[in-house]
């Protein structure tokens, strides 16, 4: 994938080829005017696009129109103009014709703007007044993002434009954010739910929104499409792969895991997602074998327990010193900085403070620094005021950090915070107050800011990418957490997630057997890898013990051995049992319990024919 182009590149790459266009700076736009029968086609082919944008820029109008001077316009893969959201009253009155329908913003008739130097340099770009090329067109901003499809062509270009000045960070997400949501309901219009959808993100905070990585694949495992925020969070670009190369799990155990309960899933570059699978509405004959018919609706899930200090070890000798330090300063002043791989437990262990002290009556609020598009995280953390921004929520917004008065805030994956944003969040460390963007008020915040990081902050202070002062703030007391294979109490550790995750009537344990590999095994995601792990083994075994043979395939990589072959079942031979199946009328769980064996099981018979 392409990196970027910065900037000032830009600019200076649009100046140039409007020159070579022949024009100049007192050049007037031509907009290339479509004729009523053109415009008229022109709206009949794009139809659907202009239908479908429609329905997702909506929320984003309301919003925009309650709070700025400024006009969406949603343009085609030529720069023509479709249609448009919002005032026109910015604009100059002889330029109006510019922003109908069949009007072209492609540079060579425009100049330098928004929509054709985004379509020239195929991304997101925000252009200032003065750096417009043409003199005319310097009464506005405006930032524009093209609409991708799921071959990777761009097809359309938003724009957000305006006569008064847009904060380029804000504006230049904002647009973003409506792109993806366009591109995200493209796709999924063009399957109309017929196949698997698997949706997966960083964190269990941003996995139903619209920066989620989303994938169509069919029944054989095969990627049908995917969106550009799969591309970048896998990276790679996706393209009629199949789903079992992208992450470390079998089709069968991915398609049994539970419909719209998060799980995580370990990708092919060792990154781990959060993720949820939603099936076909109409799931052909062959997919009945992955679901359960429902006879009556599931009990309500029991509420979460609160953790204790004392579950967070067995024993083990560093964790206890982590835990011990950690108490003593419950109740003082003194940030906490928490060092530890990708998961180890930091935000189990953040969770387990903040419930021991006297603010567990109040919020927890967890942020992932790496998880928040870097235009946004600003007024995400510090909140803004009604109207700070084109795309501002008509009632302003407190954020995060005020959202944590008085109770915990934790900070995760600090060392990928922007740097403008660390420095505004030292301020918040050294004065207690938060001044929302656009607003000149402060309002004083009581809080206890917990931070924690799986970089060597050290490093990147080094490097110049992280505050020195800052990193002085944060880190009155490091505290680390040791990886799983360090850790001496293990064997607790395993039953204890067996115990969090089997069913009410899962009373089968852990087998002997599974227990030494478990000790083996290297455990490079560490405690997250091993709740996965118990999560796929316990679908496989349901009720049985858990055996070396429900263990995903992944598992054995890790420990450099090839998975064992099923165990004998007893059952009869493939042949058989495809006509037994027909005789059940294709129904697996019918079969399944006549035979007295799992699903999973008569599954994987079924699959060795």
């Amino acid at each position: 994938m392409a990196e970027p182009l910065a900037h000032d590149t830009i600019i200076q790459d649009s100046w140039r080829r409007c020159r070579a266009f022949g024009l100049d700076h007192q050049s007037t736009p031509s907009f290339d005017q479509l004729p009523a029968e053109g415009i008229s086609q022109l709206l009949e082919s794009q139809h659907s696009l202009v239908q479908t944008t429609h329905q997702e820029v909506l929320p984003y109008y309301e919003n925009i129109l309650s709070n700025s001077n400024c006009l969406i316009m949603l343009a085609d893969n030529q720069g023509q103009v479709l249609t448009s959201w919002g005032t026109q009253r910015f604009i100059e009155p002889k330029l109006a014709r510019g922003f109908s329908a069949g009007a072209s913003w492609l540079e060579r008739a425009s100049g330098t703007n928004a929509i054709g130097t985004a379509l020239a340099c195929a991304q997101a770009v925000h252009i200032e007044h003065d750096e417009h090329f043409l003199k005319a067109n310097r009464f506005m901003t405006g930032s524009a993002a093209p609409i991708f499809d799921a071959q990777r062509e761009i097809i359309a270009v938003l724009d957000v434009s305006s006569d008064s000045y847009l904060p380029p960070s804000h504006t230049l997400g904002m647009v973003k954010m409506m792109s993806q949501t366009v591109e995200n309901r493209l796709i999924l219009n063009l399957f109309r739910g017929e196949h698997f959808q698997l949706t997966f993100n960083t964190g269990l905070s941003n996995l139903d929104s619209q920066w989620a990585g989303l994938l169509i694949f069919d029944e054989s495992g095969q990627v049908l499409s995917a969106n550009r925020r799969a591309d970048n969070l896998l990276g790679i670009s996706l393209s009629r792969v199949m789903i079992d190369s992208l992450f470390k799990v079998s089709l069968l155990e991915l398609l049994n895991q539970p419909e719209g309960l998060p799980f995580s899933l370990q990708a092919a570059g060792r990154n781990r997602f959060q993720c949820l699978l939603k099936r076909p509405l109409q799931q052909p004959v062959q997919a009945r074998v992955f679901t359960e018919p429902k006879t009556s609706e599931p009990p309500a899930p029991p509420p979460p327990a609160s953790i204790g200090l004392n579950t967070l070890h067995f024993g083990d000798p560093r964790v206890e010193k982590a835990v011990r330090q950690a108490e003593r300063l419950l109740e003082k002043d003194i940030p906490l900085l928490i060092h530890g791989e990708t998961g180890v437990g930091k935000e189990v262990f953040v969770k387990a403070l903040h419930q021991a002290s006297s603010r567990s009556r109040q919020a927890f609020i967890a942020v992932n620094c790496a998880a928040i598009p870097a235009e946004l995280v600003e007024s995400e953390l510090f909140g803004y005021e009604k109207g700070a921004f084109t795309g501002a929520n008509q009632k302003g917004s407190i954020g995060l950090i005020r959202k944590a008065d008085k109770g915990t805030l934790f900070l995760d994956e600090i060392g990928d915070m922007p740097l403008p944003t660390q420095a505004r969040l030292l301020r918040v460390l050294q004065e207690r107050c938060v001044q929302p963007v656009g607003s000149s008020d402060v309002f004083p915040v009581d809080l206890r800011i917990i931070s924690a990081t799986n970089r060597a902050l050290r490093e990147l202070v080094q490097a110049g990418r992280f505050r020195e002062d800052l990193y002085y703030r944060i880190g009155g007391l490091t505290l680390e957490l040791p990886p799983l294979r360090e850790r001496h109490d293990k064997q607790a550790l395993f039953q204890q997630l067996w115990q969090r995750h089997r069913e009410p009537t899962q009373w089968a344990g852990l087998s002997a057997e599974v227990l030494a590999l478990f000790e083996q095994h290297p455990w490079p995601g560490n405690l997250r890898q091993v709740s996965s792990v118990l999560q796929v083994a316990l679908a496989m075994a349901e009720e049985q013990p858990i055996r070396a043979e429900h263990l995903p395939d992944d598992f054995f990589v890790d420990l450099g051995r090839a998975a064992p072959p099923p165990a004998n079942d007893g059952l009869e031979d493939s042949g058989d049992l495809n006509q037994r199946l027909k005789a059940a009328g294709g129904n697996i769980s019918h079969l399944a319990r006549e035979l007295g064996v799992s699903r999973n099981t008569l599954y994987k018979r079924l699959r060795q024919h």
